[in-house]
């Protein structure tokens, strides 16, 4: 183990013009440089300018907001990372691609592209897709079912993985002398069957630099936090309070020992959302300020998929119905259903008020102070064991990010918690995970051969090395 001071690390999750549903509307915020990739940059330049891990962008696979009074169509995010990567030199590049509405070989070659031409910077946020308007975007009648959609997760990770692998470190010889470009002898088939997927091999992109991009998780259901514990080294998760933090970040690293691992080679980050001010009052009067900008038409629509029913003819200032579905009726996203139904029940929140809660951060937790408050808040969590760090999810761009890089940063840095300059050039280092060791395999181990068909090669089992 290292015996470097625990530092906290910092992702900054970018989402148009910022977290907040009512962003758009604000009077500092232009919503049509959304558009624009100079937008982009900006936000990524900003944040590597605060020495942060990463930069993250969510997609989804539908148009499924309410586009009459909010945003909802995305970038393509490796194609927006791509770009970015050339803008930028240090900070990662993290991307959403779903395993339910992809090919394994497809997104191995993707996010291998995206590693060697970032230098190494590469993440993927592995998700399930969580709605049904998907499906039908994909040729399917209905959103394959929850567990479902974790089996087929778990065999896709395992074949990308030994996609990324089929290659070994030192396969590319570039001999001009001999005329050997690669020893394929060392590049591998992986003649994987399995349930959902059957895939020859090799990927035809050599090893990532990284070994492995850095894989990155967002499920909270029980299906999710197992995924989780097994294959995800960083985790963006919702908590509304410190127990709760403490309670997932607790039974989430006990899990990934029961599969094995150790429990620093997983990071919690939890969602944040920061609204500042130079007082405190003035931070609350900029949260009010932004609440004020709501359409409650468009988190009624929100509100109404993350519970499971429609919300449009019950009273808005009444408490949500009594009778909601149960978790195991959600097909969607489980545990922000259990979050949004806690928070509405703990608090007695009527649906506007559970509508202005969410607002800001769609469950994540919103905090409005002063810097110096918003570092104290961070600190708790980190030093109290509720975090490895932190999801930063700016509720307005390009200001609040701004704020959080040039008032916020410079604290936890004085404090010690946070890097001031980077030390390492890829992500797996800014977050302190070690580089996948790759395949060794025996001289008697099944090799590529160009022009063979799959049925000739006799399959194998890496010697894969525990992560």
């Amino acid at each position: 183990m290292s015996d470097r001071p625990r530092r906290l690390h910092l992702n900054a999750f970018l989402m148009h013009v910022g977290h907040h549903e009512a962003a758009w509307r604000h009077p500092a915020v232009e919503p049509e440089r959304d558009g624009s990739v100079d937008h982009y940059i900006r936000m990524a330049q900003l944040a590597e300018r605060g020495k942060l891990d990463s930069i993250f962008l969510a997609d989804g696979l539908a148009l499924w907001n309410n586009v009459r009074y909010n945003f909802a169509g995305r970038f393509e995010p490796l194609t927006l990372l791509s770009a970015l990567a050339v803008a930028t030199s240090r900070i990662g590049l993290v991307a959403t691609v779903s395993t339910t509405y992809n090919e394994p070989f497809h997104v191995a070659r993707k996010f291998a592209s995206l590693d060697h031409l970032s230098g190494g910077r590469a993440g993927w946020n592995i998700v399930t897709s969580g709605q049904e308007d998907e499906a039908r975007n994909f040729n399917a009648e209905a959103h394959l079912e929850h567990h479902l959609r974790y089996q087929r997760a778990a065999e896709f990770l395992d074949v990308t993985r030994a996609l990324w692998d089929s290659w070994q470190d030192d396969a590319l010889v570039y001999d001009k002398r001999s005329g050997l470009y690669a020893d394929t002898d060392r590049i591998h088939p992986v003649n994987h069957t399995g349930r959902y997927f059957s895939v020859a091999g090799p990927l035809n992109v050599p090893r990532p630099p990284q070994g492995h991009p850095l894989l990155v998780q967002a499920g909270s259901s029980e299906d999710g936090k197992e995924f989780a514990a097994r294959y995800a080294e960083a985790v963006f998760t919702a908590q509304q309070t410190l127990a709760d933090g403490q309670a997932f970040y607790a039974d989430l690293k006990k899990r990934a020992v029961r599969h094995g691992r150790s429990p620093d080679s997983i990071k919690i980050l939890p969602g944040i959302a920061a609204i500042l001010g130079s007082t405190e009052q003035e931070a609350k009067q900029r949260e009010a300020e932004l609440n004020g900008l709501i359409v409650p038409e468009y988190g009624l629509s929100q509100l109404s998929k993350m519970v499971g029913i429609d919300l449009f003819d019950q009273p808005i200032d009444g408490l949500l119905p009594a009778e909601l579905p149960s978790v195991d009726d959600i097909n969607g996203n489980k545990s922000r259903f259990t979050l949004v139904v806690e928070l509405a029940r703990r608090e007695n929140l009527t649906i506007r008020q559970l509508l202005t809660q969410l607002a800001a951060g769609r469950g994540h937790r919103v905090f409005a102070g002063t810097p110096e408050q918003v570092a104290d808040q961070l600190e708790q969590w980190f030093t109290a064991g509720a975090a490895d760090g932190f999801n930063v999810m700016p509720p307005y761009l390009p200001g609040a990010l701004e704020d959080f890089v040039e008032q916020v940063v410079p604290i936890l840095q004085q404090r010690g918690l946070f890097r001031t300059e980077y030390t390492g050039k890829t992500l797996r280092e800014h977050y302190g995970l070690e580089r996948p060791p790759g395949l060794v395999r025996p001289a008697s181990s099944a090799r590529y051969r160009p022009g063979r068909q799959p049925d000739e090669i006799a399959e194998v089992s890496p010697d894969r090395s525990e992560r």
